[in-house]
């Protein structure tokens, strides 16, 4: 650790809450509970009833194809849009506070380093929807144009996002063409109509097996499985990470930059764009879905409806989100918005810690409800969990400086330890 950054290592960066932006913590812990709704289904069937209802091993229950729709159009994909805009938020102001300091971007790229290591021990050892290794690797790309002024940020992240939507909905929506109309059926197409059927299969084939290992409680041949047969997925994301998280956290970093979450945008104007972007991303989403439950609800439709026709609504809702409930978190301060607001604050022990959580109920060497609960059912879980988060967060923050999670890394980054427990007020 070099001199000057040594000499900030007693009080961290962003450590105090009086230097926080409470709006921030509002819409991250907005997030951080919209998240584990989005990623529910994944924890409690196989992975690919996340997008595919008819992965279900389990009688997914009355109304489930209209819960289907309506986690479409209201979440999926917006909760992590709104995580990775508020990443990319956070990383500058890190970087602001640090550059004010005299310290250098090592201290993020450390920083970044730690997070990349919790994000590669969450895939194999907890659950292999990680976001965090993405981040990292993303982080310490959008940390070579930090210094960029918030015009080209928002270029270069909007651009960015076109860019990786094209060719996410130039693959996703074909093969849906291939794999569920007529067109499967030209000469041209048949192999690829083949390779279609065959990776449903081994997709299929997969998650039985990950079924099998994960309610009879096999935790060490889970893991073992992961690390053999899914390392590859995760590797990807070292060439995967440009197509929506860089750009969304470069998003992020040019709204941070243009007063988004901080009260630097007239707030009637704010509050008009965050409602007609958040009115036409929802808008542009519900004929998706419609479509989407007119053709069957097929495996490569609903995998077309997520990665494809999406693209531009979900960013239309997030970006509406992001600039609505900025307003809101910066004036909220009320019983609930307080305990968001501090869920947000944990949200790193949150997220890691819902993953421990799900584990517990799910895997059979503990709850044993993988496979058993119907959609309705397990977003009743996912909401008893958020008022844990809640519950928990408020009271730890009441008595300690940092979430558990959110201590340890501060630790790692400087490479010192830090006071957790607040100081008792002097008696009078």
């Amino acid at each position: 650790m070099s001199e000057s950054e040594s000499a900030t290592a007693p009080q961290p960066l962003g450590g105090d809450a009086a230097s926080r932006i409470e709006s921030l913590d509002f819409i991250r812990g907005i997030a951080v509970m919209g998240i584990l709704v989005a990623n529910i289904i994944v924890f409690g069937q196989p992975h690919s009833a996340g997008f595919y209802p008819g992965a279900f091993i389990s009688d997914p229950g009355t109304g489930a194809d209209a819960m289907w729709a309506a986690q479409l159009v209201l979440v999926d994909g917006k909760m992590r849009g709104l995580f990775t805009l508020l990443f990319g938020a956070g990383l500058l102001l890190f970087m602001d506070k640090a550059w004010a300091r005299g310290a250098t971007r090592w201290l993020q790229v450390r920083r970044l380093a730690w997070l990349g290591l919790f994000g590669a021990l969450h895939y194999f050892l907890l659950w292999r929807g990680d976001i965090l290794f993405l981040y990292a690797v993303a982080g310490l790309v959008a940390l070579l144009v930090a210094a960029l002024s918030r015009h080209k940020l928002l270029v270069l992240g909007a651009l960015g996002y076109v860019v990786g939507g094209l060719l996410d909905a130039g693959s996703s929506i074909p093969f849906a063409f291939v794999a569920d109309t007529d067109m499967g059926d030209r000469p041209i197409y048949a192999q690829l109509a083949a390779d279609l059927d065959a990776s449903k299969a081994a997709d299929f084939a997969d998650g039985m097996l990950e079924t099998a290992l994960i309610t009879q409680g096999r935790y060490g041949e889970w893991v073992a499985h992961n690390v053999s047969e899914h390392a590859s997925s995760f590797a990807y994301q070292l060439q995967d990470f440009w197509i929506e998280t860089l750009p969304l956290m470069l998003l992020g970093m040019a709204l941070y930059r243009y007063g988004l979450f901080s009260g630097g945008l007239a707030a009637g104007r704010q509050r008009l764009f965050g409602w007609i972007l958040l009115a036409a991303g929802t808008a542009l989403s519900v004929p998706v879905a419609v479509y989407t439950l007119a053709g069957g609800l097929t495996y490569y439709g609903t995998l077309a409806a997520l990665t494809g026709w999406l693209v531009v609504p979900q960013l239309l809702s997030t970006l509406g989100l992001a600039a609505l409930l900025g307003l809101w978190g910066m004036h909220a301060n009320g019983w609930l918005a307080e305990r968001i607001k501090a869920a947000g604050r944990a949200a790193f022990s949150n997220y890691l810690g819902t993953s421990a959580v799900m584990m517990i109920v799910f895997h059979g060497w503990a709850g044993g409800l993988f496979g058993q609960l119907s959609r309705g059912e397990l977003y009743l879980v996912a909401a008893a969990t958020c008022a844990l988060m809640l519950l928990w967060s408020k009271l730890w923050l009441d008595r300690f400086r940092y979430g558990p999670l959110e201590w340890l890394w501060r630790c790692l980054t400087y490479g010192c330890r830090f006071p957790l427990r607040k100081s008792r007020p002097a008696s009078a």
